[in-house]
């Protein structure tokens, strides 16, 4: 399938940012400039900065256009029937320096891991707008993933997101997404970084992303704070004839 106008710009501009050339807080090319480099028309623009918007990587200041995000956004484990990084998105600082280490078990078995094989690890806190501590989320790649995608292995969040990146990188985009929920207590490390006194529960999702083929992409363990957690669902209810 051919790539539409303005997923082509909203690409293009993606890569720009995540290249550096455009730093947080820094004024995009106008919607003129746009038009006229690719040729098209305002509103072709428009939806492309809308994909942009709904990825957290650009906001739109009144008067002057669209600059880059300068807090970046993430989501918690799991639920990721959106493609929009905004959709439930929060603020979330970058925990350490990304490192290969043996993943736990139920992750080693959603990643299709052999007995102490190691996978790169990235930690994120997740954060309520006042910077408490909402969810831990550490995601790991299994080596073929990380070793295409070399800037995982490097500190602080990408811009155009984990997801976009490693897309663009292997050529692997994910279509098949499955969600675990679990309980138990939070470690001592975990407890440290949430903020809560031991011993406490936690609810536990591990949400494994995996491409067309099957293949795991990445697996997402998110540890939030029992009293934190609640999934509240919506759906028709109908008696049977």
């Amino acid at each position: 399938m051919a790539t539409l106008k303005y997923e082509q710009i909203a690409e293009a501009l993606r890569a720009r940012i995540a290249d550096g050339e455009f730093e947080p807080g820094a004024l995009l090319p106008s919607g003129r400039d746009l038009a006229d480099q690719w040729s098209v028309s305002r509103a072709t623009v428009v939806k492309a900065m809308d994909v942009l918007r709904n990825d957290g990587l650009v906001v739109a200041r009144a008067g002057s256009g669209f600059t880059v995000a300068e807090t970046p956004v993430a989501r918690p484990a799991g639920n990721r029937k959106s493609s929009s990084r905004i959709a439930g998105g929060l603020p979330f600082r970058r925990l350490g320096k990304p490192d290969w280490q043996v993943p736990p078990g139920p992750v080693a078995d959603a990643l299709g891991l052999a007995d102490a094989e190691v996978a790169l690890r990235r930690r994120r806190l997740v954060m309520f707008p006042d910077g408490g501590a909402f969810t831990l989320v550490t995601a790991w790649f299994p080596s073929d993933v990380a070793d295409a995608a070399p800037r995982l292995k490097e500190e602080g969040p990408l811009a155009e997101g984990t997801t976009r990146y490693v897309a663009r990188q292997t050529g692997r985009t994910p279509e098949q997404g499955t969600d675990v929920t679990t309980a138990r207590l939070v470690s001592a490390d975990e407890a440290e970084l949430l903020g809560v006194e031991t011993p406490a529960a936690a609810a536990v999702v591990i949400h494994t992303a995996r491409d067309a083929k099957g293949r795991a992409l990445v697996c997402e363990e998110g540890v939030t704070p029992a009293d934190l957690w609640q999934r509240e669902e919506h759906y028709s209810m109908g008696l049977d004839s």
